[in-house]
């Protein structure tokens, strides 16, 4: 799966106001929780990173990515300004 794929799996998430889904909650309890989440997930890639197995690595980095597109997500930002912004540090 590329990010673009999970993007878009959270954009349906959104769409479908599923009340299980954590991407919901998520968004739902605020961007206070959701920089705490993230906050929390690179401390744990970070702990990882230098004291952990690769598999853990990828798995925290992976958690990261995930929280960052949420993140991303509450403050209407898209992949498409993303994009952009990397584009003009080429």
């Amino acid at each position: 799966m590329k990010i673009e794929d999970l993007d878009e799996i959270i954009d349906n998430r959104v769409k479908s106001r599923k009340k299980n889904s954590y991407t919901n909650k998520l968004l739902k309890l605020g961007p206070k929780i959701i920089a705490q989440k993230f906050g929390e997930e690179a401390s744990e890639l970070i702990i990882d990173f230098l004291k952990g197995s690769k598999k853990r690595t990828i798995e925290e980095a992976v958690d990261v990515i995930y929280h960052l597109l949420v993140l991303l997500k509450s403050k209407k930002i898209s992949m498409n300004e993303i994009h952009k912004e990397l584009e003009k540090r080429k």
